[in-house]
């Protein structure tokens, strides 16, 4: 019986402790609901902006982005976001690779064939409201344009792996 009572509060203090252990002490997003590159303790800000969709035939939709590159840049292959949530939850994001096309960037979205679907991320809680995103895409990314997107929303946050 004593083992009951005893279990149970050594779990507690082992939760407390293993909390109170590790608190976050690293660079901090300037603005929530924006993905930051990290590279090593420096952040880049992502190209914010919003897609506008132009119908392609009767079940497709593509979402088009202004420009046929973004301006923010990165080589790593697997790229690591910081993003502080306010109003956009981190899981709620998704990553598109864009084609260039017409000098612009887009992404084509089909009701009836199997369209492009998100490719994986990692979604680890550092602190209250703040987040590390990693991109888990086996050899990671290849050279291109790719955007994080809110689901149901047109906001993206383009960026470029060269």
């Amino acid at each position: 019986m004593k083992r009951l009572v005893v279990f149970p509060a050594l779990f507690l203090l082992c939760a407390a402790f293993g909390s109170a252990q590790e608190k976050y002490s690293g660079p901090r997003p300037p603005k929530p609901d924006v993905p930051y590159l990290m590279h090593a303790d420096n952040l880049i800000e992502t190209e914010s902006g919003e897609a506008r969709e132009d119908a392609r035939g009767k079940n497709d939709k593509a979402y088009i982005v202004s420009g046929a590159s973004s301006p923010v840049r990165t080589p790593l292959a697997e790229p690591v976001f910081l993003f502080e949530s306010e109003k956009i939850t981190p899981e709620s994001l998704g990553l598109y690779r864009l084609e260039v096309k017409g000098g612009n960037r887009e992404v084509v979205m089909s009701q009836k064939k199997r369209g492009p679907r998100p490719l994986r991320l990692t979604v680890t809680r550092l602190d209250e409201h703040l987040y590390r995103l990693e991109v888990n895409e086996g050899l990671g990314l290849e050279n291109g344009q790719y955007s994080l997107s809110p689901t149901g929303s047109n906001a993206v946050f383009c960026f470029e792996v060269y």
